[in-house]
């Protein structure tokens, strides 16, 4: 078995781009390669400011040999049948088989030196690799990152002789730009080219790069007594800025620390690539950066320090003018500008988006345990700096310049906190917040988003989700359940949607503004011809039966909204307890029952399971599983028979019996256990069907030849099913 080792060696590769091309990398050489038939030990890619690497342990010389056999046409069939078989196999028909009449072809292939697999491979990989963006150089055709100038192509220690657009493959390879030897060099295999690399200051490895960037940042704090401030996403790209990164200790102007420290930090983080320091013990951050340089300087990086640092300052300028010409603004300014900004061509412009989550975070308050007018405040005052000049320079920090105008402004704590943090969570790894206002603001915030997009049928498809409504619906979902809500969600959909077609406050609205409403709502798109004309009458009398007809529309039609985003959030949810260990398929029995309460669901969820892995649970299963199917076919018959469960008759099986009294003392108790939502009681007295079950099922035959007691049994299965389908629908529950 023999290894490959292959480096595509260009122009600078972006820092974002690097992870995404050594997956591709991966992926494309593991699929050409199992396609030809070759298997290996281990594959293992690298990406670096300069170079993708490949290499692969225990390949073999060569592909295995083949004999394949293929089906073709039956001898009957016609004679196009048979020549398109025959094109396709490269064979004549008299090196056909036929069998049982049908003909067949014996193909076989004798296995190529993996050189030649490996040198088209490489040639299609290249030729193919889905960057980004690409470029073109010189008078080739080839398409690349950045102009790519060595092609290192070894096996067993051998070049591998191809070109890619005039490029050679070859075994020869380059150092680091300012800090290696000067000269290219060659290598034997992996373990010598990554020797050699080092000596000429290159760590292939973005781990590598990753781990000497934080030991040596964190070395220079220590050393003046500060600590680093760490920032996982910056770590990430400015390991692929440097092949040899050296962090250096820069200062900057003590005077830029009465800005927020936000605005610092992401100054410092988006136009210059450097790590915020601090000192121990204490808020904030202290006058000095991290910059990553790519040379080991002789001076200790003095002079590249004093040069990071000037640039930092006119950066930190700029920040300083905006946070000081915003204040002489404000909210009354901004929230005017936002009636001029365009949210989206059919949910209208961020004024009236803030409106409609002002309206909505005053509903949700009093659910959340928050002031109503401090939410409604809050939420006006939300999306006001978008129109501000500090984040219209850094995106990145609305919601939090908002927070700290509005404490500038006066405005009170939980009003500036839940400017600051309505947008969380925004992702699985953020936090989610407790404080009652800012939770009020942020689902409300949530919820028009998934109601506006769905109402305007925008929903994801696929992986394709532009307006981000999983990490929506998946953000009020964690809000609900991090904070204990308890919210009818449906119902609050349902009020969303009212606020967007503008009906919540109906009886305060004049009839011309009733019917433009109504054909926003019953429409949706003004385009739809065929009801033009009900419209039309609407406009005449708005007060008439017309006006209720469509009323009645549009009532249909926000319950059909709200049961379409439950439909999306029970999908989120499954997923979000998927990850936690739960089963999907106890998520749809338990939203089957038409609940909307998150809270009493997932606890359900929880409690079903538990019940679930005992042996009571999962035969309990079986044996609904078994009176499901029988009620089934009897179905398909004709309606079931209705009515009580008879107990007492001439000849009744005692395990009949006892399985009625059964039943009936577990409706019983399941109806006070979920009343009290005790769902540990609903199963424990689900768990005492067992053993009747167990015993109706080896005792008595159900399909007896005496009608009425044939019908008495299906009342009986009947009623074990609907006591049980009380918990969850057992029918969605595989097992």
């Amino acid at each position: 078995m023999s290894q490959l080792l292959l480096e595509i060696f260009s122009e600078e590769i972006p820092a974002r781009m690097q992870p995404g091309a050594a997956r591709d990398l991966e992926r494309m050489a593991s699929d050409r390669l199992k396609a030809a038939g070759l298997t290996w030990d281990a594959l293992t890619t690298y990406a670096g400011p300069r170079r993708l690497t490949l290499v692969i342990d225990g390949l073999p010389a060569a592909t295995p040999d083949r004999n394949e056999e293929l089906k073709g046409p039956k001898t009957s069939a016609p004679a196009q049948a048979l020549e398109g078989f025959l094109r396709k196999t490269g064979l004549t028909q008299d090196q056909l088989v036929e069998r049982d009449g049908v003909w067949f072809a014996q193909i076989s292939s004798k296995g190529r030196a993996t050189t030649e697999v490996v040198a088209e491979s490489v040639d299609d990989i290249i030729r193919h690799f889905p960057w980004p963006k690409s470029m073109r150089w010189g008078t080739g055709t080839l398409r690349w990152v950045r102009p790519i100038k060595r092609i290192l192509a070894l096996f067993d220690g051998a070049v591998i002789p191809f070109e890619v657009d005039g490029i050679p493959s070859g075994d020869v390879t380059e150092g680091h730009r300012f800090m290696g030897a000067g000269q290219p060099f060659a290598v034997k295999d992996f373990a010598d080219y990554r020797t050699k690399l080092e000596r000429n200051f290159v760590l292939l490895d973005a781990a590598d790069r990753k781990l000497r960037i934080l030991e040596g940042a964190r070395a220079v704090c220590a050393a003046k007594g500060l600590a680093l401030v760490d920032d996982d996403g910056l770590l990430d790209e400015v390991s692929g800025l440097a092949e040899w990164p050296t962090p250096i200790l820069g200062d900057m102007d003590p005077q830029f620390l009465a800005l927020p420290p936000e605005v610092v930090q992401l100054s410092m983080k988006v136009h210059q690539k450097y790590f915020a320091v601090r000192e121990p013990g204490k808020d904030g951050l202290a006058p000095h950066f991290v910059v990553v340089a790519n040379v080991e300087a002789t001076d200790g990086g003095a002079a590249l320090a004093a040069g990071n640092a000037k640039v930092l300052s006119a950066r930190l300028s700029d920040a300083e003018f905006f946070w000081t010409e915003d204040q002489k603004v404000g909210f009354d300014a901004w929230n005017a500008k936002l009636k001029d900004v365009t949210f989206h061509a059919k949910l209208g412009t961020l004024a009236e988006r803030v409106d409609r989550i002002a309206a909505l975070a005053r509903e949700i308050a009093p659910l959340v345990g928050a002031d109503p007018a401090q939410a409604e405040q809050a939420a006006r005052l939300s999306k006001a700096d978008l129109a501000s000049g500090m984040v219209g320079e850094f995106p990145e920090l609305q919601g939090i310049m908002g927070g700290y105008y509005a404490r500038l402004a006066g405005q009170p704590d939980a009003v500036a906190d839940a400017i600051r943090d309505h947008y969380k969570p925004q992702g699985p790894g953020d936090t989610v917040p407790t404080a009652p206002v800012t939770v009020a603001v942020a689902m409300a915030e949530k919820l028009d988003t998934l109601v506006g997009f769905f109402a305007i049928d925008e929903k994801p498809t696929g992986s394709k989700d532009p307006y981000a409504l999983r990490r929506a619906a998946l953000g009020v979902i964690r809000l609900v359940l991090e904070n204990g809500v308890r919210m009818p969600l449906q119902g609050m959909t349902f009020v969303a949607g009212e606020y967007l077609s503008g009906m919540r406050n109906l009886e305060k609205l004049p009839n011309y503004d009733r019917a433009s409403v109504v054909r926003k709502a019953v429409l949706g798109k003004e385009e739809v011809e065929a009801d033009r004309n009900r419209i039309a009458a609407m406009l005449d009398g708005a007060d008439g039966a017309d006006w209720q007809h469509g009323a009645l529309d549009y009532q249909a039609g926000l319950t059909q909204l709200g049961w379409d985003v439950l439909a999306f959030f029970a999908d989120r949810l499954t997923v979000l307890l998927r990850d936690k260990g739960q089963r999907h398929d106890l998520v749809a029995a338990v939203f089957a029952l038409g609940d909307d309460d998150l809270v009493r669901i997932v606890r359900r969820v929880e409690a079903l399971a538990a019940f679930l892995a005992t042996d009571d649970g999962a035969n309990l299963l079986a044996g609904y599983k078994r009176a499901a199917q029988l009620l089934k076919a009897e179905e398909k018959k004709g309606p079931l028979p209705e009515g009580a469960v008879a107990t007492g008759l001439p000849n009744q099986p005692a395990e009949e019996t006892a399985l009625a009294f059964a039943a009936a003392a577990a409706a019983s108790a399941v109806d006070a256990a979920l009343e009290a939502e005790d769902f540990a009681a609903a199963m424990t007295a689900l768990a005492r069907l067992r053993a009747p079950v167990d015993a109706f099922f080896t005792a008595v035959m159900v399909n007896s030849d005496v009608a009425e007691e044939r019908e008495n049994r299906l009342k009986l299965l009947g009623q074990v099913r609907n006591v049980m389908n009380r918990v969850a629908d057992f029918g969605q529950i595989a097992g």
